[in-house]
């Protein structure tokens, strides 16, 4: 499985932005996906999850301002980022696995190479 991030760049803060992950996967759908996200200086941590049922999964830090989903005919994985604020500032991953029994928490075995996010 291979996936690749797309859609970052500089915004202003209250700006938008969405990242798009391409999955090489033709049963994506089948897979939980996630975004990560990893901060200057800081460890990496779960953002957004997304299950095979289109159930989503957000760390208090984003909710209410980030949208995860899937666009299943196209294998593509979303992100659209609302209301950015400063503390947003990271490098995002997207994740896939076949198991995602632990949420944000859980292990994800195929990783995208990043795409660097900066508001300021």
């Amino acid at each position: 499985v291979q996936l690749v991030e797309s859609g970052g760049g500089l915004v202003q803060p209250g700006g938008s932005l969405r990242l798009s992950c391409s999955i090489s996967e033709s049963t994506a759908s089948s897979y939980c996906m996630a975004w990560f996200r990893q901060p200057p200086e800081k460890e990496r941590g779960g953002v957004a999850l997304i299950i095979s049922d289109s159930r989503t999964t957000y760390s208090d830090s984003v909710r209410g301002r980030f949208t995860v989903s899937r666009d299943s005919a196209k294998n593509i994985l979303l992100l659209r980022m609302t209301s950015l604020k400063p503390e947003d500032t990271a490098t995002y991953y997207c994740a896939a696995d076949l198991a995602c029994g632990l949420g944000l928490h859980s292990v994800f075995d195929y990783w995208g190479q990043g795409t660097q996010v900066t508001v300021s």
